[in-house]
């Protein structure tokens, strides 16, 4: 049997919940969505925080630059070692998202994304790839010097105890394989009331007043819309999901460091891979990539698929895609891009699964 890459953790708690939204027949934004919104901001623990629970990360991302007056034209700075959803949001607008380099820490390069800058550069999207922050003072440092906006896209963030603690907007993933899931969701997460309240309206076609009539379970029929929405919202029956995992969290948070923990320890210091700086006593990780000498990272690969277990590139520079190709190398992104391996991490990985995993990855690593 196959060890998979990733896969997400549901059991009779979820189960419960969506037999609960069913039953009421209420499956639209309501009453679970309201609840998961402040059962979130009771996990985070700072009552100053506004949460909006949203349909994916991409809406949320491209929300909060809409929110803080992003528009037609206007040009972000982001790294292209991402998801192309990062992109997505940004160009969803009319934007125009600039590529900028990584560091050898899979962070965005702050020297190379000052390069970029130009009259048109409105905005900053440090991505937080594989819960990494570790140079996140330098891109907040260089937004004041600027006077940029920055959102950070903290999709493989959730669960880390340092990401909230800023004073910014925080854009979190909850699809299916991410540290937690609602199936299909996203949520904006901020201490600025005033752009929440922009917000909240723009996630509901920027009906007026809608989120309010929805959680007493009305609607509205009399209304006014000021600007382009979206239909953007998060339903019941994927906050009700949401409320489930999230009363799981530690249970599969502690599962997701376990995981990371062992193959930290157990694979550094081998020949032809090294591997992120990552604190796991602070993070809990959605991904656990490995980078491996020039050359051979797809050696390594199909010597794991060759043995039934799961791995992936996680991701294609967006620069290299024909719609975000600007005209120019990103030397450092590139490179990554040849030696990055994601190796299985999720909760269902049994103790076996992950020894195997070490196993083979040392027997590569040894005899290469």
């Amino acid at each position: 049997m196959t060890i998979k890459l990733s896969s997400p953790s549901y059991g009779e708690l979820e189960i419960q919940a969506v037999t609960r939204v069913l039953q009421s027949q209420v499956t639209s934004m309501g009453y679970e969505t309201y609840m998961f919104e402040q059962e979130l901001k009771q996990y985070f623990g700072r009552e100053e925080l506004n949460i909006l629970a949203v349909n994916s990360c991409t809406a949320a991302l491209q929300l909060a630059l809409q929110g803080v007056g992003i528009k037609h034209g206007d040009e972000v700075l982001v790294p292209s070692l991402t998801y192309v959803a990062t992109f997505q949001a940004v160009s969803a607008l009319g934007a125009v998202p600039i590529p900028c380099d990584v560091d050898d820490e899979c962070f965005i390069d702050v020297e190379d994304a000052e390069s970029r800058i130009t009259h048109k550069t409105k905005a900053i999207i440090p991505v937080l790839y594989a819960g990494i922050e570790n140079n996140i003072n330098a891109v907040y440092e260089l937004a004041r010097q600027y006077n940029l906006y920055v959102i950070e896209d903290a999709a493989h963030s959730f669960g880390s105890k340092n990401t909230i603690l800023r004073d910014s907007v925080f854009c979190f993933s909850f699809d299916p394989i991410k540290n937690l899931s609602c199936t299909s969701g996203g949520a904006i997460v901020t201490p600025d009331k005033e752009l929440t309240d922009r917000i909240k309206d723009l996630r509901l076609l920027d009906v007026i007043g809608d989120t309010e009539r929805r959680i007493n379970g009305e609607r509205s029929w009399d209304f006014d819309v000021k600007e382009q929405g979206w239909r953007y919202h998060m339903g019941n029956l994927c906050a009700a999901i949401g409320r489930a995992q999230l009363s799981r969290i530690n249970f599969i948070g502690n599962i997701r460091c376990s995981v990371a923990s062992r193959y930290a320890s157990e694979l550094n210091g081998l020949p032809h891979i090294r591997l992120l700086p990552i604190n796991y006593e602070t993070a809990i990780p959605h991904i656990f990539p490995i980078i491996v000498n020039e050359g051979l990272r797809n050696d390594l690969m199909q010597y794991l698929l060759s043995h039934d277990i799961g791995c992936g590139v996680q991701y294609k520079p967006n620069h290299l895609l024909t719609y975000f190709n600007r005209g120019y190398s990103l030397p450092n992104t590139e490179k990554l891009y040849s030696q990055l391996l994601s190796i299985p991490l999720h909760p269902m990985l049994s103790n076996d699964d992950v020894t195997t995993v070490i196993e083979i990855v040392k027997e590569w690593a040894i005899n290469i």
